[in-house]
């Protein structure tokens, strides 16, 4: 059930005590223990895949069909159970996106971040950059038209003066043949037609020349709102630079940050790089002063070999002696220096050994944290990958539970979509009235609106983002539309104020195959199906019906004649009738046997072109009556003997709209009038089935009557609320979701799948 979250939270605290379990389960779901006093926690459960198998897939077992009230209590147990299951899932799912979001800040918050804001700052300076352009286009556009307009008011101007000499010419031949008037009066009346004419032409120049300065003055205020236009976006380009600039120097930041351990072992390495060199410096100096010293040795020894020569063979002077002996003084002096020098080279050889040895460790170190850090990285992103894989597997779980509880509950699913906002309303946009919460509960579900400051929450069964695409919004109602070809009734309707994207959500946009709508994605679907399912021996028939109301009256939009387009004629009379199965007739309604995407393609095109629009003040192209796409499902499997019949309704419904805004008047009035008298009917049709009153007013127009069997019968109903984000449409965009909130609350009874024997009764599927 889809209602606003604080009413939803006071109902579940009033059921809290309710949902206890009267009794044991059965072998194939868990105990469960008693509910919380809020109604969403659940002690002690822990559900495995089996359980929740076994629990979805647990059938009734009855004793005797036709004890009601024991299949009622095995309901009643079943949803209860149901609910647990889903309680414990909640938990657990938002245990894993807690989980997730943690890894995520801690792996992936910086870079990721920055790289994204770095992308889309890009990607808006791009826009802003074509918006500039174009304004700039824009702007000599203007130029070279008002420079037109000047040239071509310079030529009026001329002409004007040529017609004012010629009137003076004319009034001077007035002049001359005034003598002659006696003679010629047929020749002065045919001059005075003249002048009148030529006068008519004056006055008929000077309004064009005041509608000229008109018209210039218009496009000089056009081009005045045109740079002041350019003058912002250039003022919200630059405060976009500024941005930029701030987040590339947290990038950069944050890049220092992230390479200082590459840095340092990069100055290690070149640390000890430069000990090697210096190594090998000083390597080289002690060989050098070895050498050295090796000379000077020799050197000493042949000169005391000759002071032992000379004293012994020539026996030279005492002054040559004394001489000699400084000399080897001098000699041992250096010697004695030579000697530091290398003692010193090696205490600086030794010194530079243990720097070498300590960058070593360092380096070694620091390969050691890195190859930690990737391991701690590998590990987060593995952990981020499970956990997504299961909050993935979590969320089907969820739905295929969710969608289980609301089969059996029988209420209609309610889908909201938020319709981007327009260029030019972007530029009128003063505050933000549209929000969508994100918490656990309501994400993805939930969406509230803002009046006055007050805050309206409502919660549905999907709320699509202004940025969801096309193909996403089909993803979610896929498996509705193959309920269709397993034999059951399957309805989808958009609701919405004119101009809400009701009719590009079910038709899309034609030749763009992005933005197809959910009439021909769904037909591809079914198209596809069948041609898988003809290896298990299904054979499909699909029939194909479009019709619309048109000011309370049923149009065949597949006729082939004008006349069911035209009203008070005397062509066909549609009625509408529902027999005792459910199944709805339509008489004298066209119906066509397709097989193929391409041939309903083309119905669409030629029923698109029959339908009835027209041009108001809140839409170019606004609907004006309400649009019905009957598929019709007829299958046969011969080796099992199954016939099932399905049926596919796609409705898009004319938008409802104030005649304050729309401006209607004269037929568009009419139908205004029409429209919004069958949008209260179903409005009154759905508070009747949420009070369970025992008359339903679906008589009170033909489209409640049309749907009577979606919302009263044996179908699953799918409803689409359209809502527009602009500020002037709050009013209405409220009151849809309202009445979307009780459209949710209502329950329609359980879907009921159309099946028999082949040897049964003909098919139902033929109207009329």
């Amino acid at each position: 059930m889809v209602m606003p979250r604080t009413n939803a939270v006071r109902s579940r605290q009033g059921l809290s005590s309710a949902n206890a379990p009267r009794g044991p389960f059965p072998a194939s779901a868990p105990p469960s223990a008693p509910a919380s006093n809020s109604g969403s926690d659940v002690c002690g459960l822990d559900f495995t895949r089996e359980d929740v198998d076994g629990l979805v897939n647990e059938k009734m077992r009855t004793r005797n069909k036709f004890q009601y009230k024991e299949r009622c209590d095995q309901m009643m147990d079943y949803i209860k159970r149901l609910r647990l299951c889903i309680k414990w899932f909640q938990e657990v799912e938002g245990g894993y996106i807690l989980e997730q979001d943690n890894l995520r800040e801690s792996l992936e918050a910086l870079e990721k971040k920055c790289s994204n804001i770095e992308v889309m700052m890009q990607n808006k300076e791009e826009e802003l950059n074509a918006i500039i352009i174009e304004l700039r286009n824009n702007y000599t556009l203007l130029e070279e038209k008002c420079s037109k307009e000047e040239s071509d008011k310079l030529g009026v101007m001329d002409e004007m003066s040529r017609e004012k000499e010629a009137r003076i010419a004319a009034e001077k031949l007035k002049a001359s043949l005034s003598d002659d008037l006696r003679k010629a009066l047929q020749e002065q009346q045919h001059s005075d037609e003249k002048i009148a004419s030529l006068n008519d032409t004056y006055k008929r120049l000077q309004e064009y020349n005041t509608s000229l300065q008109q018209y210039n003055s218009r496009l000089q205020t056009e081009l005045a709102t045109a740079n002041e236009t350019l003058k912002r976006v250039e003022a919200e380009k630059a405060v976009m630079f500024d941005n930029l600039s701030i987040m590339r120097g947290q990038h950069n930041s944050v890049l220092d940050q992230l390479t200082s351990a590459r840095a340092s072992q990069e100055e290690a390495v070149k640390q000890k790089e430069a000990l090697i060199n210096e190594v090998g410096c000083l390597r080289t100096e002690l060989q050098q002063a070895r050498d050295d010293r090796d000379r000077q040795l020799s050197h000493v020894q042949s000169l005391t070999n000759e002071i032992a020569k000379y004293k012994d063979h020539t026996g030279r002077s005492l002054s040559e002696v004394d001489c000699l002996t400084m000399k080897s003084n001098e000699l041992e002096v250096k010697y004695s220096a030579q000697n530091e020098l290398v003692r010193t080279l090696q205490d600086q050889l030794a010194a530079a050994h243990k720097k070498l040895q300590m960058s070593d460790v360092s380096a070694t170190e620091t390969r050691k944290q890195y190859a930690e850090q990737n391991n701690i990285i590998c590990d987060l992103q593995n952990r981020l990958s499970d956990a997504e894989s299961k909050l993935k597997e979590g969320e089907l779980l969820r739905k295929k539970l969710h969608n289980t509880i609301l089969e059996l509950k029988g209420n209609i699913r309610v889908f909201c979509r938020v319709r981007p906002l327009l260029p030019d309303e972007g530029l009128n946009a003063d505050t933000k009235i549209i929000s969508f919460p994100t918490s656990t509960e309501a994400m993805g579900r939930g969406i509230d609106l803002l009046q006055n400051g007050q805050k309206h929450p409502f919660l549905f069964d999907k709320v699509f983002l202004p940025d969801t695409a096309q193909e996403n919004v089909f993803v979610e109602i896929s498996q509705l539309v193959q309920s269709a070809l397993d034999g059951y009734k399957v309805c989808i309707f958009a609701y919405g104020q004119t101009g809400s994207g009701k009719t590009f959500t079910m038709m899309g946009k034609p030749g763009n195959p992005e933005l197809k709508g959910l009439i021909p994605r769904s037909l591809e679907q079914i198209f596809a199906a069948r041609q898988s399912l003809q290896s298990q021996g299904w054979k499909y028939e699909l029939q194909v019906s479009m019709l619309e109301i048109y000011n309370e009256t049923i149009r065949d939009l597949l006729s082939t004649t004008k006349s069911s387009f035209m009203e008070n004629t005397s062509g066909k009379q549609h009625t509408i009738k529902h027999d005792t199965n459910g199944n709805t007739h339509v008489s004298d309604l066209t119906i066509v046997d397709v097989h193929s995407s391409k041939e309903v393609a083309y119905l669409l095109d030629k029923a698109a072109q029959s339908r009835s629009v027209g041009k108001t003040l809140m839409n170019e192209q606004s609907s004006r009556s309400h649009f019905v796409f009957t598929l019709r499902i007829s299958g046969v499997n011969e080796s099992t003997e199954q016939h099932v019949q399905g049926v596919l309704n796609l409705i898009d419904l004319a938008g409802s709209e104030r005649l304050s805004k729309s401006g209607s008047t004269g037929d568009r009035l009419k139908e205004t009038q029409a429209i919004n008298k069958s949008l209260s009917s179903l409005s009154e049709v759905i508070f009747a089935l949420a009070k369970r009153e025992d008359h339903v007013p679906f008589r009170n127009s033909k489209l409640t009557y049309l749907l009577q069997p979606c919302l009263g019968g044996d179908s699953k109903t799918l409803m689409f609320v359209n809502i527009s984000p602009e500020s002037s449409s709050l009013n209405e965009s409220l009151c849809s979701l309202r009445f979307a909130a009780r459209v949710n609350a209502c329950e329609i009874g359980v879907p009921r799948r159309q099946t028999n024997n082949l040897r049964s009764t003909e098919s139902r599927l033929i109207y009329g």
